[in-house]
């Protein structure tokens, strides 16, 4: 048995198995939301790219959760260390309150990918009294939508507006 003045590994077998169990509990969570994701992009004819996108934005959250499960479990002292990462998310939400656009539009590229009617290919006509366009949708982004005209324009659309305005499938 491995003894250092005043430790005890015994004394840490519970955390050391939690912690084990955490880790096969994130991997088979993993595992999970690929099949669910690949299989959702199989089923409505997703690209892959997006399809690998969407497994990245799960996976971060996942390492997320489970550094916090982490710090719960052995104990850190959270007080610091929440102070830390209070201060860091505030300054992280008020970057993005300023930059609202680049929130929204992450969020609608992560809506469009589970709910969005059209694919790469589809030619489509947005209705915008302002400025109509009618081209070919050539690829899907975390944050817009190439569009590629007839003329052979390549437009970079927000996928937030995808959102509010009405789109025609031609």
């Amino acid at each position: 048995m491995v003894m250092f003045k005043d430790f005890h590994l015994h004394d840490y077998y519970g955390k050391i198995i939690a912690t084990l169990i955490l880790i096969v509990v994130i991997y088979i969570l993993r595992l999970i939301i690929r099949k669910v994701v690949l299989k959702f992009s199989e089923y409505s004819s997703k690209s892959d790219n997006r399809s690998k996108l969407i497994i990245k934005y799960f996976n971060s959250l996942l390492n997320i959760l489970f550094v916090i499960f982490i710090i719960l479990l052995w104990g850190v002292d959270t007080t610091q260390l929440f102070g830390f990462v209070g201060a860091a998310i505030t300054f992280i939400g008020v970057a993005f309150f300023a930059q609202w656009s680049v929130l929204s539009n992450f969020t609608a590229g992560v809506i469009m990918f589970f709910a969005f009617p059209y694919k790469i290919g589809d030619r489509i006509r947005i209705q915008d009294k302002d400025f109509p366009i009618e081209a070919e949708i050539d690829d899907i982004k975390a944050f817009h939508t190439i569009l590629i005209t007839a003329e052979g324009e390549h437009i970079s659309y927000p996928n937030n507006l995808f959102l509010q305005k009405a789109v025609v499938v031609l």
